[in-house]
């Protein structure tokens, strides 16, 4: 079951995406910033911390977001930028736990599809793992490493990617948009038969 949706329906579910993953930490300064106006000195410490924390968060994601689903950016050939991005936003997922990242890039044609494989792996996390993205030379191949896997959300990931079902839904945007960004090149995208979650692209 091939995606029907066109690039403004997709663009409407990366909107959306984007939205969730930003609200709950907006929520969280704007919590703050009312403590403060309270005046309140006893929490001045926890107010830092939110501050910090959050500030973080946001800052790191809307990078993020801004090279994988925006205009075409020069940055993407930057590889360290890319790296440094990626990791930045990698700390961001799974709060307390580490989610550790191993980058392989050897020019810039592979950046945004490895960030935005990074972000469809990122999805199956629960308490940390690895990511493991390579490309040879034609070939992009992402890997995760992780004992806590969402099997279920594993499962689903797969069949959206390989066509077997259609989920128009705002949290597989990154997939859609992937594929949907492919079919102007002359890649595609697909999963190998391992347990657990491998993207390739060639």
């Amino acid at each position: 079951m091939s995606n029907n949706l066109s690039m403004l329906e997709i663009s409407e579910l990366v909107c959306t995406r984007i939205s969730h993953d930003l609200v709950g930490n907006i929520g969280a300064v704007s919590n703050a910033v009312e403590l403060l106006e309270d005046g309140d000195m006893d929490f001045l410490d926890d107010i830092k911390n939110i501050l910090k924390s959050s500030s973080f968060i946001l800052a790191s994601r809307m990078k993020f977001f801004r090279m994988i689903f925006g205009a075409n950016n020069a940055n993407l050939d930057n590889l360290d930028l890319v790296k440094k991005t990626t990791a930045d936003y990698i700390k961001t997922i799974c709060g307390n736990y580490d989610v550790t990242m191993e980058l392989e890039l050897q020019d810039g044609r592979f950046s945004k599809v490895a960030m935005l494989c990074v972000m469809i792996v990122a999805d199956t996390f629960v308490r940390g793992g690895q990511i493991i993205i390579k490309q040879k030379e034609d070939r992009l191949i992402v890997s995760s490493e992780n004992k806590s896997m969402l099997k279920d959300k594993v499962f689903i990931i797969k069949e959206v990617i390989n066509d077997r079902i259609s989920e128009s839904l705002a949290q597989y945007a990154p997939i859609l948009y992937l594929k949907e960004i492919l079919k102007e090149t002359k890649y595609s995208v697909k999963t190998s038969g391992i347990e657990g979650l491998e993207i390739i692209v060639e």
